[in-house]
């Protein structure tokens, strides 16, 4: 008789944390987020010297989008992809031996001043690769052949990583190359793809549970695939040809594009609920995004960090905790409702977005966006840890979470 999925997590005796793939993943990435604040802190004071080949500014935009966002993206593959393709998730020791690629790839990013030069990127590209490979079997095996596009975006990423390793070792600033470029606009087409098929979905869900008559418009309908086609060739234009005066008009009709599809889902119907506006929330920062790198290309001020802020520090941070504390609260049995922890979680890090967006005008506003940015991930842990430890398999309340 095959085992469902709460059966097999039952039937794993080792650590809670590895009966499935959200938990590890998801409260070690917040954790490692907040202690590599911390330390990026501490080197933009003066009172540390990191012991990478990194400098620091491009080992901090590493650690946020390959090795923070990495993370997430593996709890949330290895929670989605079962419910995707029918099989059991990963759990146990496989898990386990995933998780500590994870972190090995962190130590020796850290420290790659001290090792030979090829062990850092080989080390810290073990970690995409073998999960790629983990998600193509799923994939092949469950004949879900409709989500080879997630597996797709994850290549690229993987690609970008590599990049960014190659532009650091040749003595580049990577936090302006075009690695970063790629993986950044990886994270945005996956944000794209991934939240126009759960936003839409969970808010319809939302809508009809408390009687409310209003309804997002489907997803993946004819807009929303022009939408996608052109934001793939829009952020390829980006990626290429960053400081062209075309790009920065590609990237207003972006934003334009996406606040339309933002629109289209009523999000504005669902503020008495943040687990759920929190998701229009976050996906606003896309369109605000581009808006304010097109802006600042047009105005001959191309390559803004604080705009490019708006992509990292909101879409990306703000959409992780989104999906993080609802399939925490869904997968392990919890009430799909926000706490007041939550709810200044949320705060904390849409307000640590723009504070950085302003800290190019005023330098200190850097601080106040690090303090915010550790209020929202070391509340996530404190919040959500015992969650994530806690052995109960639960059954999502809403199973797309």
């Amino acid at each position: 008789m095959a085992q469902t999925s709460a059966q097999q997590m039952r039937a794993w005796r080792g650590p809670a944390l590895f009966s499935y793939g959200f938990r590890p993943f998801f409260l070690f990435g917040a954790i490692w987020l907040v202690l590599a604040m911390l330390i990026w802190l501490a080197a933009l004071g003066g009172v540390v010297d990191l012991p990478t080949r990194f400098d620091p500014v491009s080992w901090h935009a590493h650690e946020f989008l390959f090795g923070y966002l990495g993370a997430v993206l593996a709890g949330f593959l290895l929670t989605a992809v079962p419910n995707w393709t029918g099989r059991l998730p990963i759990v146990g020791w496989p898990l386990a031996g995933l998780f500590a690629l994870w972190v090995i790839g962190r130590v020796a990013v850290f420290f790659s001043a001290h090792l030979p030069v090829l062990v850092t990127p080989v080390v810290d590209l073990a970690f995409p690769l073998v999960l790629g490979g983990v998600i193509l079997r799923e994939i092949v095996v469950g004949k879900n052949w409709n989500n080879l596009i997630v597996l797709g975006m994850l290549a690229v990423f993987a690609l970008a990583n590599g990049l960014f390793h190659g532009e650091a070792l040749q003595g580049e600033y990577a936090a302006k190359g075009i690695g970063l470029r790629l993986g950044l606009a990886t994270a945005v087409m996956m944000i794209s793809v991934i939240g126009g098929r759960i936003i839409p979905s969970f808010t319809r869900n939302w809508l009809a549970r408390t009687e409310n008559p209003a309804r997002p418009s489907p997803p993946m309908q004819r807009f929303d695939k022009v939408v996608l086609l052109s934001s793939l060739l829009i952020l390829a234009f980006w990626v290429l040809k960053p400081f062209a005066l075309q790009t920065g008009i590609a990237l207003i009709l972006f934003s334009l594009l996406h606040l339309v599809r933002l629109v289209r889902w009523q999000g504005h119907h669902t503020l008495s609920e943040p687990l759920v506006w929190v998701l229009h929330a976050s996906y606003a920062f896309i369109p605000i995004g581009a808006f304010a790198l097109g802006l600042d290309q047009l105005a001959g001020n191309p390559g803004s960090a604080g705009a490019q802020h708006l992509w990292m520090a909101g879409a990306i941070a703000a959409m992780t905790l989104a999906v993080m504390t609802r399939a925490t609260l869904g997968h392990t049995g919890q009430p799909l409702l926000a706490d007041r922890a939550t709810v200044v979680i949320y705060l904390c890090v849409f307000g640590s977005a723009f504070a950085r967006l302003w800290a190019s005008v005023w330098p200190h506003m850097s601080y106040l966006s690090g303090i915010l940015w550790l209020v929202a991930f070391a509340g996530f842990a404190v919040t959500y840890g015992p969650l994530l430890l806690y052995r109960k398999p639960g059954k999502s309340v809403d199973p797309k979470g």
